[in-house]
């Protein structure tokens, strides 16, 4: 039998059960270096991206506090998780239930936007541990007075980027501030720069960094395609060739609004092909019944934008294909990692017109891999070049604007700067 690496990082016997029944007996890199981080009770920021295990890494450490009861009265949480999305509430919420299963009284609460009030009042009125939470659903229920911060002794901020992304920064101090001052802080997000850094300062103390570089070989398995295009229309062609290959079982198409989902499998209801959209635009019931439809093959093509998708199983995914790329390098992994999983092999392909290059070498410097180019016969791109693409800069200086004899000269020069 396999020796369980987990058992060096001192967890509980009832989450080793919990992970041996699992599977799983090597720790990734994000688990190994954070787990023993947060059980000695430091504040931590860590950067990593999907796919790297790092649920776990924050659930793990976290269960193992829970093995020893509470002395505080209460019925609120001892842990909460906040998470940008429904879907990655849900799923995170499941990690939970998963790993805790062996631990007694250790019951999970989830809310979040997009669904029913009444279960999730009568949810938070009984005796529970961890509380899943997207800010702006749990903000409401704390203020109708539903929520016992009292006995939070943990509070984990998920995919922190994505969130302030997403407009929920003053949420989340909101939130913060109403927390025992004495609790533990945890914050992972993608990447650790900006307004994510500007955050952590204020809302942890003396945090340990860590920083994992994503995992290339996760993506070894996933064929990746670069098609370029010239326009709308030439992409809408290309796509509907695409689609007619017969490996294609299984596609999600990702677009970069709700608007443009929606259109997409209008186009291609009309070309008498099974879609349909995912989006933010659409209720909980509504996503959650078209995540399910799919995973029983209901249909084939799901067109999704990025901030629906996430938190997407489905192991049946034979080929992602980005009709608008991403605004960042993150979103790419992300959605190629919807394909190729469980140790399947996947395709992912881009559609890009030459306005788009620059996010192509961008996903390509990420990643550390090439963006293989792809031309279909007779629907070769006519313009192979952003304009001005390998244009040399021009350092010359301006002429000095002219200046009329005796009036004061109301615009001075300025050199040139060259945007490269």
């Amino acid at each position: 039998m396999k020796e369980n690496k987990f058992q060096e990082l001192n967890l509980h016997p009832s989450i080793l059960k919990a992970i041996d029944e699992a599977g799983f007996t090597t720790p990734t890199p994000i688990q190994a270096e954070a787990i023993p981080e947060i059980m000695k009770g430091s504040d931590l920021r860590a950067s990593a991206q999907t796919g790297t295990g790092k649920t776990a890494a924050f659930i793990l450490p976290s269960l193992n506090r829970l093995a020893t009861p509470s002395t505080l009265p209460g019925k609120g949480p001892r842990i909460l998780i906040l998470v940008p999305t429904r879907e990655l509430a849900m799923q995170v919420a499941v990690e939970a239930a998963k790993y805790s299963k062996h631990i007694s009284r250790c019951k999970t609460v989830c809310i979040y936007g997009g669904a029913p009030y009444p279960p999730q009042n009568r949810d938070l009125a009984r005796h529970h541990e961890i509380l899943v939470a997207t800010p702006g659903r749990l903000i409401d229920h704390m203020e109708q007075g539903r929520i016992d911060f009292s006995r939070v002794e943990l509070f984990i901020l998920d995919e922190a980027d994505r969130m302030l992304d997403m407009g929920f920064i003053q949420p989340v101090e909101q939130i913060a501030a109403e927390l025992p001052e004495n609790h533990q802080t945890l914050m992972f997000s993608a990447t650790l720069a900006g307004s994510v850094m500007k955050l952590s300062s204020r809302l942890l103390k003396n945090p340990v960094q860590i920083s994992v570089t994503p995992d290339r070989v996760n993506h070894e398995n996933i064929e990746q395609r670069l098609h370029r295009v010239d326009n709308l229309e030439h992409k809408y062609r290309l796509l509907d060739h695409l689609l007619s290959d017969p490996d294609m079982t299984q596609t999600i198409i990702f677009t970069a609004t709700k608007r443009q989902a929606d259109s997409l499998v209008e186009k291609l209801a009309r070309l008498g092909r099974s879609a349909r959209a995912l989006h933010g635009g659409m209720n909980q019931r509504q996503r959650t019944r078209t995540i399910q439809e799919m995973r029983h093959e209901q249909f084939d093509i799901l067109v999704a934008t990025d901030v629906a998708a996430r938190g997407i199983d489905i192991q049946t995914i034979t080929h992602v294909i980005n009709f608008d790329l991403p605004r960042c390098t993150e979103d790419y992994v992300h959605r190629i990692g919807r394909t190729g999983r469980a140790g399947a092999s996947g395709v992912a392909m881009s559609f890009a017109s030459p306005k788009d290059m620059s996010i192509v070498r961008q996903i390509e410097k990420f990643t550390g891999q090439r963006l293989n180019p792809h031309q279909i016969p007779g629907m070769e791109p006519k313009v192979e070049k952003a304009p001005f693409e390998n244009a040399k800069p021009d350092f010359k200086r301006r002429r000095p604007p002219f200046q009329n004899k005796g009036k004061p000269n109301q615009y001075k020069a300025k050199p040139r700067q060259w945007y490269p």
